[in-house]
């Protein structure tokens, strides 16, 4: 069981989750050759008992799409994995669209499953520098107490629009906190995540793989600071919904902890204008992000 305990200044919480240390750690490479990957096909058996699939077969057999275990280290009460595919080596950025759509079908199915019994976060934690510790590619599911309150950022306003179609926006907000942050917001306002219709995950699906794409681009052309490729996505758990792609291309340190203030050293204008791929004289701000790297 996890255990809340409360900073009564600040009202922020934290989260004390004792069984979150016999998690396993796949993403070095001596793990890697050593463990046997719980999410693949035909290793079904090793992982908790699925709660939900998209795709062919039995329960926790071969021929699942997407499909929906319980953590086995939870961090709450509620917390699932959300795996991504059968393939070990693919993600968003290389899966078909189709297959995307699939992913966030399950989302949306999980987290309308939910949402009556707390606050429904949905986050996924991609490479070694973002926190993940299975290689497997997965997001994850975890419900917080409707009385918890969380230090989660409100939609922010529209600014350095990237693209858009029938149904979303891509922009980088002025506030954005990190290099080359980027968010997906919804046109129409009000709504929850687990609202959305088939039509409206086939546009999302295609911005999300697209942006993520564009920004693995960003990464190997600029290679910052010798940093495997990585970033965390998460989808406000509340009403004016938005997805927020936060990608990990410096690291944190004590500035930022000490002071509660990001340090953000590319400017979100510019860094919109590089994911519509227009060409910027930008070598000055990219050496600078890499002679800093190592302050970060």
């Amino acid at each position: 069981m996890s255990k809340y305990v409360p900073d009564i200044l600040s009202r922020r919480w934290v989260i004390v989750a004792p069984s979150r240390l016999s998690r396993p750690d796949h993403i070095s490479a001596k793990s890697k050759k050593q463990s046997l990957c719980p999410f693949c096909p035909g290793n079904e058996h090793v992982s908790p008992g699925e709660v939900f699939r998209i795709g062919k077969g039995e329960k926790d057999q071969k021929g699942w799409v997407v499909r929906v275990i319980p953590n086995k280290y939870p961090i709450t009460d509620y917390h699932e994995v959300i795996i991504h595919s059968p393939h070990e080596d693919k993600d968003i950025e290389h899966l078909s669209a189709s297959h995307v759509e699939s992913i966030l079908k399950a989302y949306r199915e999980r987290f309308n499953y939910y949402r009556k019994k707390g606050q429904v976060l949905i986050f996924c934690n991609h490479g070694e520098g973002s926190g993940a510790s299975i290689h497997h590619p997965h997001s994850q599911l975890v419900v917080i107490p409707s009385q918890i309150n969380l230090d989660t950022l409100t939609r922010e306003p529209l600014n350095n629009i990237v693209e858009d179609n029938t149904f979303f926006y891509t922009y980088c907000p002025d506030f954005s906190q990190w290099p080359y942050e980027i968010w997906i917001a919804p046109k129409k306002e009000g709504a929850h995540f687990g609202d959305l219709t088939d039509k409206q995950i086939v546009d999302l699906s295609t911005l999300l793989k697209k942006t993520v794409r564009q920004l693995e681009t960003i990464y190997e052309k600029n290679r910052f600071a010798n940093m495997s490729f990585g970033y965390n996505y998460y989808i406000y758990p509340h009403s004016n919904w938005y997805l927020r792609i936060i990608p990990r291309f410096v690291h944190r340190a004590g500035f930022e902890l000490g002071t509660g203030l990001n340090v953000n050293i590319v400017d979100p204008t510019t860094a919109a204008m590089e994911y519509k791929g227009m060409e910027m004289r930008m070598v000055n701000v990219l050496d600078k992000l890499k002679k800093k790297s190592s302050y970060f």
